[in-house]
């Protein structure tokens, strides 16, 4: 905070040095070119695992493939879509709690998950 104690202050007016804003003028035309680069990490190395908590042939089920064909499709490695129907998803959420949380096992959810947790509370785990 150097650059704060380094300007005048004139009534509500704050005076920032030019070499102080060319800095930061500076550090903020390369923040896009920042994000650019950690895009760039090698993700996924191997099969991700989609976990859906209804039944084949459902609409939670044709979302979770036809997101899983995209996510492959685009970053070119395979989306493997579980059915854990049961329980209003529970089960499906259980089994995501306890994969290991490498980013390598996701959950399709739907709004019914969210009650059927406030109304039980169940899970072993805490989903959040």
């Amino acid at each position: 905070m150097s650059w704060l104690a380094a300007g005048i202050s004139e009534g509500n007016a704050l005076k920032l040095p030019r070499r102080v804003f060319l800095q930061l003028a500076a550090g903020a035309a390369a923040l896009p070119a920042v994000s650019r680069m950690a895009c760039a990490l090698d993700y996924p190395t191997r099969p991700v695992h989609l976990i859906e908590g209804f039944g084949a042939g459902g609409a939670p089920d044709i979302i979770a493939r036809l997101t899983g064909q995209s996510l492959s499709e685009r970053l070119g490695q395979s989306f493997v879509i579980e059915n854990h129907s049961g329980a209003s998803s529970n089960i499906a959420t259980e089994a995501v709690v306890r994969a290991s949380a490498d980013g390598y096992t996701l959950l399709l959810i739907t709004a019914c998950l969210t009650l059927s947790e406030a109304a039980a509370c169940s899970l072993t785990e805490s989903i959040r």
